[in-house]
Formats: structure tokens, sequence, C-alpha cells
């Protein structure tokens, strides 16, 4: 049994050093970037460059070797194969199981329906794209072939139009890309995760995209939109066109728009028919979501939802209660589930082996670089085929001017090696065209194969000079794509599926939940516990439990509907209502309101306020002996707001709250003892939560304001001791006999 080896103990503070077990019992230090960089890197640019992000065809590789394995199979014709047949093919290109390439040709087939444009014509269950749990057959039960617009991506592939590498064992050759002649890595919606990124592209409309690419060919400033309005989806939908949104997708390749499913009300039955969903959801899951909301009782207008999905296509049934307005209903489903949701795009593609995040016009660009150098390298490919057949017919018409004398050198040549030279010095021909010549039939030695040799020869020369004018024009190159575009574009064009609405013509509706009023009380504690109390339980309760040295500071008698304002230390508000507290007896402590309403860390609630109609005014006194006076009403807010930051001023420390229903006399207590009573009509009416206030008690040097009270009838033996007609002022130190009675009471 091998020994382990004792470590030298790292006394290095890097915390990039680790202890990594090497081998059989050996233990050594290995820094862990090294690790990384070794072992980590080199995996991530793999699933990069060879597995998530598509390239400029618009393919990543998986789909790529499974098309072309499909093409050499010859299933571009009307033959279709079984599934397993087309799997167990795929392995020589792709060493994955079945299980990852059958998968890969599912979401690329028709029965799918999850493209624009499926490449692969199926037959049997391939399951749903917009079903979760409808599951496909296996590959020994389907049959499948290329879809009929594949002609358009292996087009050419044999003239030298893309490069070829070898496979992973190096016994078959397979392209690098595919010479499409439409730009489909826009046509059809593509996502991937690498390592640290990830690419989602969603699909275009053919007819508006070859359009717009023939367009751009013919002027670089086209305006995109003008004929590539937005996206569109396979399974329809609408989608909600926000032109700034979109032009900023066009423009940088990044942001999301949202797309919402389409229905129609059927009156007879009663019932709303869901015929689309967004392409991001299933329908199990908007099924699922409805059912949650029913049940939690967010929505009372439903009495049934189910998948009707069948061989029309999708259909998911809700049937209404009665007098229910459907539109209404949706305008809330629409809200609550996934019935709208957004598509996240990030136009994420490898050019040149780099990933690169472009937008619509970056990308068409790209394609129409790479589309320019597939028809150079065809042409290319032709025009040095039909030099080598004429440089061939070249030599032969020197041998058919005299026929005579190439059957006598022929015949009086001694060997058969020395035919061919023979012939190359009898006629000043090469060696290809003299061994070209030597195979010649006898029966071709006639005057009509002499004039069609002829003939051919005129055609080739003609043809030559055009490819060669092709090779040497820009311009011609791209009339030859754009021509190519428009019959892409004439056969395989649709009509656009998924619809436009404008955000202005949606009605938005506020969804309130509905809350059951009764009569509560309301609890609040100086350490910040709220209690909602029942009356029934109040009176079947105790004593008040409390945390040791803790006191109710504010009690209310409301009811479940009464909004809740809880101001704190850091000069914000937080609303709430009193449905969202649950119900509890005295004999608990409560919730403690920091912690239910996310406070901020070290803030605390100090003061709450319950109100139905916000009417009434917030009093605030600060320390430094100002007043503030503010509307509750500044309060209140259209949007359901949790938090409104600058509640008060934060210019002087508070030293208390008060809320009032109407002006009244309140007084106010510094810490020398000095009390100051006033009107609170006195003070003018700020509609700005964060005013300062004004000046109303004058402090000594050393002392602040305390606290602020309303007065009670009584408590003065003689009021006016402690008021003034002018402010701000000193107050007035308490009798002896007031005195008296404030001690009392502090005992």
């Amino acid at each position: 049994m091998a020994r382990r080896k004792k470590t030298e103990k790292n006394n290095s503070s890097q915390p990039n050093i680790k202890g990594v077990i090497k081998g059989a019992g050996d233990v050594v230090n290995q820094e862990i970037v090294s690790t990384i960089k070794e072992n980590y890197m080199p995996y991530a640019m793999s699933v990069i460059l060879s597995r998530a992000i598509p390239e400029i065809d618009g393919f990543k590789p998986s789909h790529r070797k499974l098309l072309y394995t499909m093409y050499k199979m010859g299933l571009l014709g009307p033959t279709r194969t079984k599934s397993a047949n087309i799997v167990g093919q795929t392995m020589k290109l792709n060493p994955h199981g079945d299980s990852a390439i059958y998968d890969t040709m599912v979401r690329l087939s028709r029965g799918y329906e999850a493209l624009l444009h499926p490449y692969v014509d199926s037959k049997g269950n391939f399951g749903k794209f917009y079903s979760r749990d409808m599951a496909w057959a296996a590959s020994r039960y389907t049959e499948a072939k290329l879809d009929s617009i594949c002609n358009e991506l292996f087009k050419d592939i044999d003239k030298d139009t893309v490069d070829f590498v070898d496979n992973y064992d190096n016994t078959l050759k397979e392209p690098t890309l595919l010479p499409a002649t439409f730009p489909s890595v826009l046509v059809n919606a593509n996502t991937g995760i690498a390592v640290g990124m990830a690419s989602s592209i969603c699909s275009f409309n053919l007819r508006e995209l070859c359009e717009t690419t023939i367009a751009l060919i013919k002027d670089k400033n086209h305006d995109i939109m003008t004929t590539l309005p937005a996206p569109d989806f396979i399974g329809g939908g609408q989608i909600i066109y926000d032109v700034n949104t979109l032009k900023n997708i066009y423009q940088t390749g990044r942001g999301s728009f949202k797309v919402r499913g389409t229905y129609n009300y059927d009156s007879s039955a009663n019932c709303i028919d869901v015929l689309s969903i967004p392409p991001t959801t299933t329908s199990e899951a908007i099924i699922e979501k409805i059912i949650d909301l029913v049940k939690g009782g967010k929505i009372k207008e439903i009495s049934d939802v189910r998948d009707e999905t069948g061989i029309d296509g999708l259909k998911i049934t809700i049937d209404l209660k009665r007098n229910i307005d459907p539109d209404f209903l949706m305008q809330k489903l629409y809200k609550m589930t996934p019935l709208e949701d957004s598509f996240a795009c990030n136009f994420n593609v490898l050019i040149a082996g780099v990933p690169r995040v472009l937008g619509v016009r970056e990308l068409l660009e790209e394609w129409i670089a790479f589309r320019v150098e597939c028809v150079r390298r065809r042409t290319a490919f032709d025009l040095e085929k039909k030099q080598s057949k004429l440089h061939l017919l070249k030599g032969l018409e020197k041998i058919l001017l005299d026929i005579d004398k190439a059957i006598k050198i022929v015949r009086e040549t001694a060997e058969e090696t020395e035919v061919v030279p023979n012939l190359m010095i009898g006629f000043g021909i090469d060696e290809i065209q003299a061994e070209y010549v030597a195979e010649i039939k006898l029966r071709h030695l006639n005057r009509e194969y002499i004039l069609k040799r002829t003939k051919e020869i005129e055609e080739l020369e003609k043809e030559i000079s055009e490819l060669e004018a092709i090779l040497s024009s820009k311009t011609k190159v791209k009339n030859i794509i754009v021509s190519e575009l428009k019959d892409v574009s004439k056969k395989y064009g649709k009509d656009r599926v998924s619809t436009l609405i404008n955000p202005e013509d949606i009605k938005e509706v506020e969804i309130v939940p509905e809350i059951t009023d009764y009569p509560v009380n309301l609890y609040f504690t100086k350490e910040g516990y709220f209690k909602k109390i029942t009356p029934l339980s109040l009176r079947m309760s105790g004593e008040q439990k409390l945390k040791e040295g803790d006191f109710i500071c504010q009690s209310y008698e409301s009811t479940n509907t009464a909004d809740l304002l809880f101001f704190t230390n850091k000069c914000q508000v937080y609303k709430a209502k009193a449905a969202d507290f649950p119900d509890t007896k005295a004999s608990v402590l409560g919730e403690f309101v920091a912690a239910k309403l996310g406070m901020d860390e070290e803030e605390l609630p100090v003061s709450m306020i319950v109100t139905k109609d916000y009417e009434g005014f917030m009093l605030f006194g600060f320390e430094n002996g100002k007043l503030a006076k503010v509307p509750l009403n500044v309060y209140a807010t259209k949007t359901n707001r949790k938090k409104l930051t600058g509640a008060y001023s934060d210019k002087s420390p508070l030293a208390d709250i008060m809320f009032i229903s109407e002006d009244c006399d309140i007084v106010m207590t510094s810490t020398s003892g000095r009390m100051l009573l006033l009107h609170s009509g006195s003070i003018p009416l700020k509609t700005t939560r964060s005013t300062q206030g004004v000046a109303a008690m004058r402090l000594k040097k050393g002392h602040i304001l305390m606290k602020i009270e309303k007065y009670e009838e009584g408590r003065f033996v003689n009021p006016n001791r402690y008021r003034s007609k002018t402010l701000p002022t000193l107050g007035a130190l308490p009798s002896g006999e007031e005195a008296e009675n404030l001690q009392l009471k502090l005992e």
C-alpha cells in the first residue's frame, strides 16, 4: 500500500492554493487558477463554440450534423425512413447518445410545431412545443425526411461553397456551415445556454425577412422596421407593438417584448377558447396558474378550465359563471397568468468563431457577406470545371481537324505507353488533352460528334466569360443573391401569423383582490409589534401578551379593509392593508412589522396611522421645535406602491408624529419641562411631504422638543397661560398644582 506523502504547510494567505490528490496516495499543491485554465476553460470554450451558440447559417453543430446526415441519406426526396435509422447514422458525425440526437430532430420537426419553417418533415407523434406533458413517441415508431425548404440549405453544397472538416474519428467529412440561400439565422427561433453566456433569437417572417435583406443589399441605409415590423411566431399570438422597445432590440440585439395569447368567446356555451399562447410558456403552466388563482379566491368568475387540445391544434377552454364580461376577465388573466409573457432577446451568434451580440441590421450584413462568399466560391468552382472541360475540348478540336493523322499516330506507335506522348508531339497538345483524346471511342469519330463538340466549345467560352464577369463584379454577385431571395420568398413565403397590437389599445385593469370586511381592533406597540383582533376574540381573551418592557402605544377600532401607514425612523412610510395581517389573539405577541413589510436594515416603525379615505392631517414635531402639517391624502397613491421615501423632512431628528382628523388644540412639551398650547390651524398646511415645517416652540440651549399630543379639556387650570399670540415662543413651565397633577399622572 502506497504511503501518503505529507504536504508542506502552506503559510501563504492566498486563497487560490488548494491541496489536490494527484495520484496513488500523492498530494500536491496546485493553484486553482491553473486548474481552471487547464480543465475548465477548454470545457467552457467547447460548450460555447461547439454546442450552444448558433453560427451565421442559423444552426448549432448538433442541428447541422443531423440535417447533413439526412441529406447524405437521400432524404431530400419523397421517401421517409424510420427516425431510429436517422439517429443511428447521425452518430457517425455526432458522438452523443441516441436520446440527445432524437430530441434535436424532434425540435426541428413539423409535428413539434416549434419553428415557423420546420426542417424535418415528420410522421407520427412528435409531441408539441406548447405542451409540457405531451411526450413524443420513441424513434422506432416515427418516420422523417427533410422538408422541401432544405433544398435551399444544401443548394450547391457540393460546389465548394463551404468548408468541410473531418468528423471526430477522421472517417468522414462534414460541413462547417450550410450555404443557406436565405437568412435562416433569423427565420426560426433558436435558444441556447453556454458557459457564461447565452443566446436567444426570436423568429421572423420569411417573406418580410427576404424583402428586408433585398432592400438592405440595394440600400445600406434602408429603414429595417418599414419592411420587418416585428418578430413572428408559429403559434401566432399578439405582439404588443412598442416601437421604441423593438427599435432598441433591432439596434442592440438585446431586450424583451411582450407577447399575449389570443382567444374567442363562445356565447352559446358561455366559455372562452384560448387558441394561442406565448412561445415562452406551455398550456399546462397556464392552466395550473388559473387553478391556483381560482383556489386562492383571486379570480371568482371561472367555473372550470380544461385543456381541449386536439387534432385542430391548441385549445384551452375556460367556462364562465353567469353575467361575466369575458374581455374584462381576459385582461385580468393577461396580467395574472403567463397568457401574457415577455420574450427575452439576446442575438448572440458565432461570427468567425467569436461570439458576438448583433442587432438585426448587423446580423443581416454578416449573412450577406457570408452569402457573397458562398456565391463567389460556387462561381469559381463552376468556372474551374468549365475551364477544365474547355481545355479538353480544345485539345479534341485539334485532333478532329485531322483524324486520319491521329489514327496513323496511334497505329504506328509500337508501345501503348508511347501513345499519349506521340499525340502530344503530333498535335502540340498537353498530357491531359492527349489522355482525353486517347480515351475517345471509335464510334465517336463521326461528323455529328465533331460538330457537337465544336458547338459546345462556343457555349463554354460564352459561359466562362459570364462567370468571369460575375467574379469580377460584386454587384452581379449581389444580384444573384437578390434573385435567389426572391425565389425563396415566392416558394416558401407565408403570411404573418402573429398580429401586432398597439399598447395604447390595451385596456389596463386594476386588479383589486376582494377582501372580506369585518370589524377589527388594531394595536401597535412601542417595540414595533402589530395585532389585529376581532371584537369577539377580544371579549374572550385575557390580558394582552407583550414583550418585556413593551407596551401598546396606539390602538384603533376599524375594519379589515382599512389602510395602514407605518412611518419609520428612516423618513419612509410603508403602506399595507389590515387584511394583509392575519387575525390573532391577545395571548400572542403579534407580527413584527419591520420583518413583515421588509423594511431596511436598522429601520423601525415609530407610528401607525389607520385610514380608509385619507382625510385629515399629519403633524410632525421635530427636535428643533418646528411643526410640519401635511394632508394625509399626499400619501395616497394610484398604484399599489408599498413604500414611499421622503415621508417627512430629515433636516432635524423627528420628535413625535400625530394624526388629527381636523384642526384642534395640541400641546408641545420640551425636555426643559416647558409646554406650549396652540391650535393646529395656526400651522400653515404644506402639500410637500418633506417640508421642514414652521418654528413653533423656541428652545433653550441644550433642550429639544420631546413630544406633541392632543389637548384634553381640563388638563390645565389656566390654558391661556400656555398659549402665545406669536410663534415661535418658549412656552410655560407648569404651575405648582399642574406640576403635582402631572407628577401623579406620570406615577
